[in-house]
């Protein structure tokens, strides 16, 4: 596949789901036992929507426990939330380039964005544990 083609073959694919009918429902798809590649695409999709949620309510509790080390602190001590802030901005950045390089394995191919989804999942979750550490650390 030519480097026009790969560019604009997304954005055709968007277009035409946009163009779509829209359904009210979600697909019904068993995510224990999917069959084929899209089922297989939508589930990891799913699992890595999951991760996010948790992952996000994981750095709600990192940022409180920051934001009371930082109350605690005189003002130009002060800076827990602040570098927590960085590092989640940066940790994403890692992320989203970490799993992009994992879906050239199977680039320009059906697989390519399950691997990629997978590994957001994956990352997500390890990172929603780290998250889950930092908030506990101070015996919350």
């Amino acid at each position: 596949m030519t480097r026009l083609a790969t560019l604009f073959l997304p954005i055709a694919f968007a277009v035409a789901l946009a163009a779509a009918p829209a359904r009210a429902e979600t697909p019904e798809v068993d995510c224990d036992d999917p069959q084929v590649q899209m089922e297989m695409t939508y589930c990891a999709e799913q699992d890595w929507q999951e991760a996010d949620k948790a992952l996000n309510e994981a750095y709600g509790e990192a940022m409180a426990t920051m934001r009371r080390i930082d109350a605690d602190l005189p003002a130009d001590q002060a800076g827990a939330s602040d570098m927590l802030r960085g590092a989640q901005r940066a940790w994403i950045a890692y992320r989203d380039k970490a799993c992009a390089a994992y879906g050239y394995l199977a680039h320009g191919g059906t697989m390519e964005p399950m691997l990629i989804y997978q590994c957001n999942a994956d990352l997500t979750a390890q990172r929603t544990e780290e998250l889950e550490q930092l908030a506990a650390g101070l015996g919350n």
